[in-house]
């Protein structure tokens, strides 16, 4: 068994693919509309074929108190593996991202956290080799 698909719930299905594109460096690979949304996928250009960030509307009500409530005490809707906390924060600032933890090291990780303008916190860590 392995993980297929997991979802980052947004206001703005939009907003969140523009944001996880051109911010992140994410690379589109479904979008398939659904009515008033769309099954709207985002996987990492370095493995094209593996785990899918669904950009899942948040719509439903139980999902507003949700996010609200991770925001309001800190937690990571996510979290993204990358090579090097400290330089993917300077990039991401350099490009507007607005951070709510700075990088730390915590125990075996390096991580920081941002806002990823649609309503979640997102969690960046690189692993101690």
């Amino acid at each position: 068994m392995k993980i297929y698909v997991t979802s980052v719930f947004v206001d703005d299905q939009q907003k969140a693919l523009d944001f996880y594109t051109e911010v992140l460096g994410f690379t589109k690979k479904h979008d398939i509309p659904l009515g008033e949304a769309r099954w709207l996928t985002v996987v990492s250009p370095e493995d094209p074929g593996g785990t899918e960030l669904l950009l899942e509307p948040d719509g439903h009500p139980a999902v507003k108190p949700y996010k609200e409530a991770l925001v309001a005490d800190g937690i990571p809707a996510a979290s993204f593996q990358v090579a090097d906390v400290q330089t993917e924060y300077e990039r991401l600032r350099g490009l507007g991202v607005t951070f709510t933890q700075e990088p730390m090291e915590a125990g075996p990780v390096t991580m920081a956290v941002f806002d990823d303008t649609c309503g979640n916190l997102i969690q960046i860590v690189t692993l101690a080799s």
